[in-house]
């Protein structure tokens, strides 16, 4: 039986589509940065309404990726990976910027 040890982060993705594309689009950019990504959970959805309609859908997702041999893979596999928090209470999670 194989071992196996996972590094996990928390990132958030979002989508005016729906919460299928926006678990896809998170996934789609953390794969540009981290290697041997594995395996995911949903851990919160939450989203925004304009004018009586979902303007967008939020996903915060747990990622699981193995860790390579050594310590330098381990850092190289997480370097430059933005994670996200949850929001500050009275912001707006789903709107960067003005």
């Amino acid at each position: 039986m194989d071992h196996h040890v996972y590094r996990v982060i928390e990132i958030v993705g979002s989508s005016e589509a729906g919460v299928d594309d926006a678990i896809r689009t998170a996934i789609a950019r953390a794969s540009e940065t981290l290697r041997h990504i594995r395996w995911f959970e949903v851990v919160e959805t939450r989203g925004h309404v304009e004018e009586g309609r979902v303007k967008h859908v939020q996903v915060t997702l747990k990622v699981g990726f193995t860790l390579e041999d050594g310590a330098a893979g381990q850092e190289a596999s997480v370097t430059q990976m933005r994670v996200v928090g949850p929001p500050e209470v009275g912001t707006d999670p789903l709107h960067e910027g003005p």
